[in-house]
C-alpha cells in the first residue's frame, strides 16, 4: 500500500499510544501489591521494586519515544512546522530517557526526563489544533489543558497532598498521562483518516 506522509505519521502516533497503554495494564496486573493511587507509573519500571517485570514498562516507554520521533519526521514532511515537530522530537527523546534511566538508576535524571515529557505532551496537544478540524481541534485544546492542569496539581501535591484531590499521586499522574495518550490516539486517527492530499499549510 502507498501511504502518504500524513497517514504514516498518524499510524505511528496511534501505535505509540497502543504500545504504552496495553503493556501498562499488564505491568499493573503482575506487580504484586501495586497501588494505582499511591504509586507513580514510573514505579512499574523501577527494577528494584518491580524486578524483571520492569522491562515490560521500560521497553514500552522507549518504543513510545521512538515512534514519536518517527512520527515527527513525517509530520514535518506533511505540514512543515518545525516548532511542533521539534516539540514531538523532544518528547520522544524524553520518553526514551524515562525508559532507559529508570527511577532506581538515577532518580534526578529520570525525574527531569519525566517532567519534560509530561509538559511537552500538554503543549503538543494544544498546538495540534492547527492541524485538525473541529470538533477534534477543541478536544485537543481541552486535553492539553487537562494535562497541564493535572501536572501542576501533581507537582503541587508533593508539598500539600490536598492538591491530589483524593486521588493520590498515582491517580493524579494518570490525569496527565492518559489524556496525553487519548490525544495521541485521536490525532493519529485524524491523520490516518484524512483523505485529503497532504498539505504544507495549516491554520494561522
Amino acid at each position: 500500500m502507498n501511504y502518504n506522509n500524513k497517514k504514516v505519521a498518524g499510524l505511528l502516533l496511534f501505535v505509540a499510544a497502543a504500545v504504552f497503554i496495553l503493556p501498562a495494564i499488564v505491568s499493573e496486573a503482575i506487580y504484586s501489591g501495586y497501588s494505582v493511587g499511591q504509586q507513580n507509573m514510573s514505579d512499574l519500571g523501577n527494577w528494584s521494586l518491580a524486578g524483571n517485570a520492569a522491562a515490560i514498562f521500560d521497553v514500552s516507554v522507549i518504543l513510545v519515544g521512538i515512534f514519536s520521533i518517527a512520527a515527527a519526521y513525517f509530520i514535518q514532511r506533511t505540514f512543515n512546522k518545525k516548532l511542533f515537530t521539534s516539540l514531538l522530537v523532544i518528547t520522544g527523546i524524553s520518553s526514551i530517557g524515562v525508559g532507559i534511566v529508570a527511577e532506581n538508576i538515577n532518580f534526578p535524571l529520570h525525574a527531569l526526563f519525566a517532567v519534560i515529557l509530561l509538559v511537552g505532551w500538554g503543549a503538543a496537544a494544544f498546538m495540534s489544533y492547527k492541524f485538525e478540524k473541529s470538533p477534534l481541534s477543541y478536544i485537543s485544546v481541552i486535553l492539553g489543558a487537562v494535562i497541564l492542569l493535572a501536572f501542576v496539581l501533581w507537582i503541587s501535591g508533593y508539598a500539600n497532598s490536598g492538591f491530589w484531590l483524593g486521588l493520590g499521586k498515582g491517580g493524579m499522574e494518570r490525569f496527565i498521562i492518559y489524556p496525553a495518550f487519548l490525544w495521541m490516539l485521536g490525532f493519529g486517527a485524524h491523520l490516518i483518516g484524512d483523505s485529503g492530499a497532504a498539505s504544507t499549510t495549516s491554520k494561522t
